[in-house]
C-alpha cells in the first residue's frame, strides 16, 4: 500500500521577463523542458479527472489508499497550476506556442472520452514515464548549471513529487480492476503523446529562437532523446509485467530527500542550487 504523499502548497514568483531559454549553457535543454511543460496543464487534469472518477464511483474502497489517491490529486493539481503560469510566460514570448497549446487541449479532450479505467491506466503509465524522467534528469544535473533558479526549482520540485507518489496511480489502477493489456496500450498512447508533443513544441521554440536550422541544436536534442529512450524502454516494458510494482524501482539519489527541507512556515521548497 502506498504511503500518503505530502501535500505542499507551493507558488513560484515569475519575473515578467523570464527568458524562454532559461538554461543559457545548454539552451536546447530549456526548449525540451518547456515542450514537456506545455503538455502538463492538459495531461495532469486528465489523470486527475480519471482518479477522481474512480474515487467517486467507489472503485477504490480502502480508506488509506483513497487518502493517498486524494493527496496525489492535490499534488497533481499544484503541478497543473504552476505549469499553466509558466506556460503563459512562454506563450507571451513565442505566440506560435498558443496553437500548440490548443492542439494539446484538443488531444486530451479526445482522450477524456475514454473510459475511467483507461484513464487510470493512462495515469499509471504516465506516472511511470514521469518517474523515469526524474531519474534521467537527476543523473544529468550538469545540464542545469547556470540555469534560472526559479524555473529549475519548479521542474525539480515537480519531478521530486513524481518520485514521492510514484506508486499511487498504479495502485489506484489495480484497485479498479487493473489489466495488463489495457495498461500496455495506455503506455503506448502516453509515450506517443509525450513524444509527439515534445517534438512539436521543440520545433516551434527552435524556430522562435532562431535555432531551427542549426544542426548542432538538433544533434543535442536527438542525443538527449535517444538517451532518454534507452533509459525508459526497459522500465516501460518491465512495468507491463504482472509481477511489477513501482515500489521496486530505485529512487534517484539527488531528488529522493530534497523535499524533506520544505519550509513549514511558508510551505515552500528550497531553491535548487547546483554546486
Amino acid at each position: 500500500m502506498a504511503e500518503v504523499p505530502t501535500v505542499r502548497r507551493v507558488r513560484f514568483e515569475w519575473p515578467d521577463d523570464l527568458a524562454l531559454v532559461w538554461t543559457p549553457a545548454h539552451p536546447e535543454f530549456a526548449i525540451a523542458a518547456n515542450s514537456v511543460s506545455l503538455l502538463m496543464p492538459h495531461a495532469e487534469p486528465y489523470v486527475v479527472a480519471a482518479t477522481r472518477a474512480a474515487l467517486r464511483e467507489g472503485l477504490v474502497d480502502d480508506p488509506t489508499h483513497a487518502k493517498a489517491a486524494q493527496a496525489y490529486l492535490t499534488q497533481e493539481a499544484q503541478h497543473h497550476g504552476q505549469h499553466r503560469r509558466f506556460n503563459d510566460l512562454l506563450i507571451a514570448q513565442a505566440p506560435a506556442l498558443a496553437r500548440v497549446d490548443r492542439l494539446f487541449a484538443w488531444t486530451f479532450s479526445r482522450l477524456g472520452r475514454r473510459s475511467t479505467r483507461f484513464g487510470l491506466a493512462f495515469a499509471a503509465a504516465f506516472e511511470t514515464i514521469a518517474f523515469i524522467a526524474a531519474r534521467w534528469v537527476d543523473k544529468r544535473q550538469s545540464l542545469l548549471r547556470e540555469a534560472d533558479p526559479t524555473a529549475t526549482t519548479m521542474f525539480l520540485w515537480h519531478l521530486a513529487e513524481e518520485v514521492e507518489h510514484k506508486q499511487v496511480a498504479h495502485d489506484t489502477y489495480e484497485a479498479a480492476g487493473g489489466g495488463r493489456l489495457r495498461y500496455g496500450w495506455a503506455m503506448v498512447v502516453a509515450a506517443s503523446v509525450l513524444a509527439a508533443g515534445a517534438l512539436l513544441g521543440s520545433m516551434v521554440m527552435l524556430q522562435s529562437t532562431g535555432r531551427l536550422f542549426r544542426p548542432s541544436s538538433h544533434l543535442r536534442l536527438m542525443t538527449w532523446s535517444l538517451s532518454f529512450v534507452f533509459a525508459a524502454l526497459p522500465v516501460m516494458v518491465v512495468s507491463m509485467l504482472p509481477s511489477h510494482h513501482p515500489s521496486q524501482l530505485v529512487d534517484p539519489v539527488g531528488l529522493e530527500h530534497w523535499l524533506d527541507h520544505l519550509d513549514a512556515d511558508t510551505a515552500s521548497v528550497p531553491e535548487w542550487a547546483l554546486t
